[in-house]
């Protein structure tokens, strides 16, 4: 029999309440409140609590404060650039490449709740995975929704709500987010 956890990082329906899960949502709001206290000239520390927070060594510069669910689900490429107040859901996994730059205040989603009310009534939930390629851009307060992968050397305009995967090389904005525009280099 699987374990809740299992459920969850398999985008199962699950229990959130589950003790294991509830400990390992706690440690990690313990970190973030350490990393959203630390002051700006102690980057070292911010590194060691970003390192203990992901499970994984990184150079990610996150500037506080940043907000999640677990930090262990998020795998980090180099590099990576997270401004003021943005908040990973991360109850499925987040895989986000080398260079990646977010805006302030960008929300990626993996959870999501059954569209039954009756399961919804019982307090289960499910996630689904997000993956952003290496070079994109997110532009502030833009909302990644579940399941979503956006292409390599992408651009997401500011204020979108991404319902659809994104391909490489696009510019993309609005609600529901949709591609604008070509960005791959004519030869």
């Amino acid at each position: 029999m699987k374990t809740e956890k299992e459920k969850m990082l398999a985008g199962e329906l699950y229990d959130a309440l589950d003790r294991q899960l509830v400990i390992e949502r706690q440690r990690a709001r313990t970190l973030l409140k350490r990393l959203n206290d630390s002051p700006e000239d102690e980057q070292q520390e911010r590194f060691r609590i970003l390192q203990a927070l992901f499970n994984s060594e990184t150079d990610a510069y996150i500037q506080p404060p940043f907000f999640c669910d677990y930090g262990t689900n998020i795998a980090l490429g180099q590099k990576v650039f997270f401004n003021f107040n943005c908040v990973v859901l991360d109850v499925a996994p987040v895989r986000i490449g080398d260079h990646v730059l977010f805006g302030p205040a960008v929300q990626v989603y993996t959870a999501t709740h059954p569209m039954n009310a009756l399961e919804r009534r019982r307090g289960l939930e499910s996630g689904q995975p997000v993956v952003i390629g290496a070079d994109v851009w997110i532009g502030g307060g833009a909302i990644i929704c579940p399941g979503i992968t956006i292409g390599a050397r992408s651009v997401i305009g500011a204020g979108s709500v991404v319902t659809r995967d994104i391909p490489e090389d696009a510019f993309a904005a609005g609600n529901p987010c949709r591609v604008i525009r070509s960005l791959a280099t004519q030869p």
